[in-house]
């Protein structure tokens, strides 16, 4: 049988950032800041096609749509799925 009673999760409440190889807590705007500087070096080193999206069949028409823009518009590259075929 599996465990009884109630289970306790941690659940992150703010974005972390790593820094020397440890993760703190960060502002929203830092890790969106973080996040995109970390696309911008990897697409200088190594273009656009080093770059791909999976995107959920199960979100919507309309999130699938501007995942695909992203990857397409902003990235510059056509490697996106959605997993539309299972």
């Amino acid at each position: 049988m599996g465990r009884q009673g109630k289970q306790n999760y941690t659940r992150l409440t703010e974005p972390l950032v790593r820094d020397n190889g440890v993760l703190r807590p960060a502002s929203w705007d830092e890790a969106i800041d973080r996040a995109a500087e970390g696309f911008r070096r990897n697409l200088d080193l190594h273009g656009p096609d080093a770059f791909g999206m999976f995107s959920c069949s199960r979100a919507t028409n309309e999130m699938n749509f501007i995942a695909q823009k992203f990857a397409r518009a902003v990235i510059g590259t056509n490697n996106i799925d959605s997993c539309n075929r299972t």
